[in-house]
């Protein structure tokens, strides 16, 4: 297997790094997909999927039966490669790049001069310059031939810009951005995405393009923050948020997003923190949005124990673990981090987690002493408290007859007609009247 070159080998089989290498073995190149997971390389191998993502297991499978994706735990020879592994938050708020130096020290080995090396990874500015020196430090003679007239190996930055539930579609259609050391390894990566991007794909520097997939989240982080302190304002003055955000958002400039019970996930909860690392003393107000959308879970366990008053031993179902709708992702899910603190400052309560997309519990619950995953049918006959965590298509046909006589919080707001017909619901935390 290792003989074989391959046009492309994607390095990394988690949320991005397989669908980008079904994508691109579906149009017909030979693709090798690399992991250091056992288990995913023989799941993919089988044509199955270690996750759930919305199209995608058609696309796997086929390309497996046709014998142009194959996985394996070894980097191979190919033309190009894409390292697509995890840029997790490090405890200092920085990046953890030992991922990436672990994809480096696995692929340089293999490279012979001429490949185009394409980093997908969310990464904070000077990343991909990084990259560069980490492989001209490993292959001294590539870049010594490359200075002499040989050929160049091309590094490139290229982040993926995908909604979990929609990557399938929106890796091909969305517009692609190629940030570039040199203008040859631009040109390279472009005509390599042409084979599955529709949308139009846009050639920059490799630290303009690592801060664009920054900037966009954290666009998005800094008013999901506003949106969270003003649910926490009307909390305190008893204001129903969802019709506030409903009557504001009649005004023609005004689109107030949705507040939550937090912000999840391992771009709008994480990409932020990489611009404040980078440049701390200019980004107060990202690093202030990124503070309010981190305490929002802790506002959300303290209301909870707040509305329960002295039933410190109640049942309490938790409806949702995931960090958004409909898919089974739980990095760093701000429902997660409920449910462990709920566990943490209610040891008398029972605690039971419900989510039709997670399989199994989270470690992170185990630890806290929860037991297992309880089926949605149960977790409500058995509650004296049901909390909304997350606004799954399974949750929302939930009939305000299996709320009756429960402590309701909606911390999504799907659930406010609810109250019309019976039932007690607390929009997004606030208190409008007693414990039913």
């Amino acid at each position: 297997m290792q003989t074989q070159a391959f046009n492309l080998a994607v390095i990394g089989l988690g949320y991005i790094g397989l669908p980008t290498a079904a994508i691109f073995a579906a149009k017909g190149m030979r693709v090798a997909g690399v992991d250091v997971k056992q288990s995913t390389v023989d799941a993919v191998n089988r044509g199955e999927l270690p996750f759930v993502e919305p199209d995608m297991g058609v696309v796997v499978s086929g390309a497996v039966t046709l014998g142009n994706l194959v996985a394996m735990t070894e980097v191979p020879f190919a033309d190009a490669y894409i390292i697509a592994v995890p840029t997790p938050l490090a405890e200092s708020n920085g990046a953890d790049l030992s991922y990436l130096s672990s994809a480096v020290e696995a692929l340089a080995p293999k490279l012979r001069g001429g490949e185009l090396v394409i980093l997908e990874s969310t990464s904070p500015p000077g990343t991909t310059e990084r990259l560069e020196a980490e492989l001209a430090r490993a292959r001294p003679d590539l870049w010594a031939a490359a200075a002499q007239g040989g050929a160049h190996v091309h590094v490139v930055h290229s982040p993926e810009r995908v909604l979990p539930g929609r990557i399938m579609i929106e890796m091909a259609t969305n517009d692609r951005v190629i940030g570039a050391l040199t203008e040859e390894g631009g040109h390279r990566a472009k005509k390599l995405y042409e084979v599955i991007c529709q949308g139009e794909i846009l050639l920059t520097d490799s630290t303009t393009a690592e801060m664009t997939k920054l900037v966009e989240n954290t666009f998005r982080d800094v008013n999901i923050a506003f949106a969270n302190e003003l649910s926490v304002i009307c909390d305190r003055l008893g204001i129903d948020v969802w019709r506030l955000i409903e009557l504001a958002n009649h005004h023609p400039r005004v689109n107030v997003l949705r507040p939550g019970p937090g912000v999840g996930g391992h771009c709008i909860a994480v990409d932020p923190w990489f611009i404040v690392d980078s440049a701390p003393e200019e980004s107060g107000l990202i690093r202030a949005a990124r503070e309010v959308n981190d305490a929002k879970p802790h506002h959300v366990v303290s209301r909870v124990i707040s509305l329960l008053g002295d039933r410190t031993d109640a049942t309490v179902a938790v409806l949702g673990l995931t960090f958004k709708a409909n898919i089974d992702d739980v990095r760093e899910s701000p429902s997660v981090t409920i449910v462990q603190e709920l566990a943490r400052r209610l040891p008398q309560a029972r605690i039971l987690p419900v989510d039709p997309h997670v399989r199994t519990l989270p470690a992170k619950l185990a630890s806290a002493g929860i037991d297992a995953m309880s089926s949605l049918d149960e977790a409500l006959a058995a509650a004296d408290a049901v909390l909304l965590l997350v606004d799954h298509d399974a949750f929302l046909d939930v009939g305000a007859a299996q709320l009756e006589g429960r402590l309701v919080i909606d911390t999504k707001g799907v659930w406010g007609t609810k109250r019309s017909e019976g039932a007690l619901v607390h929009p997004i935390l606030a208190a409008p009247g007693s414990v039913g």
